[in-house]
């Protein structure tokens, strides 16, 4: 891909959105990442979502957006409901936040357009996922269209790891130099844990299966 002007990265300090921050330092000349307080109770996110903006280089904004958490009962933001650790065999898992990403990409059109900046960057994956329907492809490409509507732009959704799994997305953080960074200073975990993580929860389980089938494909001892 050509390089652009400038790009929004809707950004977590996870594992996937740390690395579509590098992959948007590659491909654009300026950057700027958008991280949101939805109710989370893994807000420790937005601390390390923070500190790797700012260890990049690039403009970082915190956006407060309770409603998001609140409309939908999910165990991400209900400190009442268990989490499920594996998929419901009829439904989404509890996991599921209802509407985040439709939110999220929408509010970052609005702030995106205002700067005058018409490219998005979004690491969600349909490869490797938890089941959730705002991951697909199929969405993007539909809310895209809507977006570009409902504003009368011509905005840009950038997937980089739609078609790949963890185990991919650990190589693309390897080829953009930062697979230390990520490893250790993002938070992908649903307990608020840095790093690995708690090695227990649905992401923490599925990153850590990426990596270990990544270090087995470079020869490392897993």
């Amino acid at each position: 891909m050509e390089t652009r002007e400038k790009a929004v990265v809707v950004f977590s300090g996870g594992q996937d959105s740390t690395t579509c921050l590098f992959w948007a330092l590659k491909h654009f000349k300026e950057v700027i990442a958008l991280c949101f307080r939805y109710g989370q109770k893994h807000i420790h996110e937005v601390d390390m979502a923070r500190a790797i903006a700012r260890r990049a280089g690039v403009e970082f904004f915190e956006m407060d957006v309770p409603l998001i958490g609140a409309l939908g009962r999910n165990s991400l933001t209900d400190e009442s409901l268990e989490m499920d650790f594996q998929k419901p065999a009829e439904s989404y898992p509890n996991t599921f936040v209802p509407g985040r990403n439709l939110f999220f990409l929408s509010i970052a059109a609005v702030f995106a357009r205002e700067r005058g900046i018409f490219d998005l960057v979004t690491g969600v994956s349909q490869t490797d996922f938890s089941g959730y329907p705002d991951c697909r492809d199929s969405f993007i490409r539909s809310l895209n269209v809507t977006l570009n509507l409902a504003m009368d732009e011509q905005f840009v959704i950038h997937t980089p790891l739609m078609w790949r799994d963890k185990a991919q997305t650990w190589a693309l953080a390897d080829e953009l130099g930062v697979f230390e960074l990520v490893r250790t200073q993002t938070l992908t975990c649903y307990n608020g844990i840095p790093g690995d993580g708690c090695g227990a929860c649905p992401a923490c389980l599925l990153r850590k299966r990426g990596l270990d089938q990544y270090l087995r494909q470079k020869g490392e001892v897993v």
